[in-house]
């Protein structure tokens, strides 16, 4: 009789074949299975050849080819492909056994399997897993959250195929049920923000300063090796580097519509239902979608005016001042990011350990980086620090930078270069900063149309108020609520 494999997995898309080979090569045996039978045999007589892997043509022999309590991985679309998998899944399984969910699913998804899960006798897992393909194959971060009885059977699996920095791997527990992905989901987000700051770096580099693909690829490389190190400033250097078959730069070729697969309007959803000011990202998937109607913007540019792009000033120190705004507003969508996370700790009675999750962030994801041990060292010093803003280290960095923040967006905005998430960066700081807020106006226009009372300044918090502004209304006021 064969001995029985370590783990198995669903789902033989990039993704799931690069996972299981991972897992092969640190000394695990697996057994894989798709819907699709011909991909197994596929794998099994082509990148998986000669390995400790197993291919199953149904559902049935997947669960007997596995070791109890087994441990099913899920490499599959997120949605309704989940819950089929699971619904098919389930008659073959015994108490204790463990589903993992790897794939992007939403989080208040993962909360609904492990209740489920967890109804039948049964476990579940919910986990993040970044880097890509290369990621999957040679160390991805990974995030998992769910039952927590389930973390000791998949840990000694789970870090040793994850990235390692330091020789820590990138993977830990996060918390019960959906935090494994709500923390994902946030990754993502930071993700989608730091893309567009870099998009807009390059977009003033063109357009204000009329670099072409080679000098800015100079000025990329340049940043790597300073305190904007990271996987994102990599490839963008990389990408600026690449020549078509006419040796003219691919990037100008590329049709600029961007496409999401969602998880970033996850995140900027979440931050509106909690109350949190996720501006940053929320921009970031606004200009997306601005992006994808190119039709409409090709018709409205011969439309609609706006100034030329003209600069007559430094460009090295200009150059400068764009790095120092572009770290600037890199650390704002970071502090925005993880005040999201401290509200859905809260919000969902997750114990998150926030210096720790930075440090899974340090190594195989997408928005890995040398900036976050210093987010690490922020939580360390302060556990319960309401924001990376006041942190002495990122209030240096910003104190020091604030004058080329400014600089940058307000040149950018003289000479109409599109500038969204930079500019609500350095308009969150500006409101954050700001003792008082024009609210109290809005509370009186609020008050005087609809009766929604207000606060006052003389009067302790909690006490509300109501005017009779046109000496026609009554004293009936609505239902007071904060969000």
């Amino acid at each position: 009789m064969a001995e029985k494999a370590d783990i198995g997995l669903v789902g033989l898309a990039v993704m799931g074949e690069n996972l299981v080979l991972n897992i092969e090569s640190k000394g695990f045996s697996a057994a894989v299975y798709n819907r699709t039978v011909e991909k197994v045999d596929n794998f099994i007589n082509g990148r998986g050849k000669g390995k400790r892997i197993v291919g199953a043509h149904t559902v049935a022999e997947l669960a007997g080819a596995l070791k109890t309590p087994r441990k099913i991985m899920m490499m599959v679309q997120a949605g309704k492909a989940v819950d089929d998998v699971i619904e098919q899944l389930i008659p073959h399984l015994e108490a204790g056994d463990i589903l993992i969910d790897g794939g992007n699913s939403h989080y208040p998804d993962t909360i609904r399997r492990t209740k489920y899960m967890e109804s039948k006798g049964l476990r579940f897992i919910g986990t993040g897993v970044s880097g890509g393909e290369e990621g999957a194959l040679l160390g991805p971060a990974i995030m998992p959250g769910g039952s927590p009885e389930a973390w000791p059977h998949v840990k000694p699996i789970f870090q040793a195929i994850a990235a390692k920095v330091d020789g820590v791997p990138c993977c830990d527990w996060i918390g019960s049920d959906g935090a494994g992905h709500f923390v994902k989901m946030v990754h993502n987000g930071i993700e989608y923000g730091d893309m567009q700051l870099i998009c807009e770096s390059y977009q003033i580099m063109k357009e204000l300063l009329g670099m072409g693909a080679d000098e800015m690829h100079g000025v990329f490389a340049k940043w790597y090796e300073g305190p904007l190190n990271s996987y994102l400033i990599e490839i963008t250097r990389d990408i600026l580097a690449v020549k078509d078959e006419d040796g003219q730069p691919i990037v100008d070729k590329i049709l600029d519509t961007a496409g999401q697969k969602g998880t970033g309007k996850w995140t900027s959803v979440e931050s509106l239902d909690l109350g949190i000011p996720l501006t940053l990202i929320s921009e970031a998937v606004f200009a997306r979608c601005l992006s994808a109607i190119k039709e409409e913007r090709v018709a409205a540019s011969k439309v609609l005016t706006g100034p030329k792009p003209q600069f007559t000033g430094d460009k090295e120190a200009f150059l400068k001042d764009l790095e120092k705004a572009l770290y600037a507003s890199k650390i704002v969508s970071y502090a925005q990011g993880f005040t999201l996370l401290r509200a859905a700790a809260a919000e969902y009675k997750w114990d998150l350990k926030y210096g720790p999750i930075a440090m899974l962030w340090r190594g195989g994801c997408i928005i890995r980086s040398v900036f976050l041990g210093k987010i690490k060292e922020a939580f360390d010093k302060d556990p319960g620090l309401a924001n990376l803003l006041l942190d002495p280290f990122f209030k240096g960095t910003i104190d020091t930078s604030q004058d080329s923040w400014r600089r940058v967006v307000a040149t950018a905005v003289t000479n109409g270069i599109w500038t969204p998430a930079m500019s609500t960066a350095l308009s969150y700081y500006d409101g954050y900063r700001n003792e008082r807020l024009p609210a109290n106006l809005l509370q009186a226009q609020r008050d005087y149309f609809g009766a929604h009372t207000y606060e006052r300044v003389d009067k302790p918090r909690g006490q509300f108020f109501h005017t009779n502004w046109t000496g026609r209304g009554g004293t009936t006021t609505a239902s007071t609520y904060v969000v």
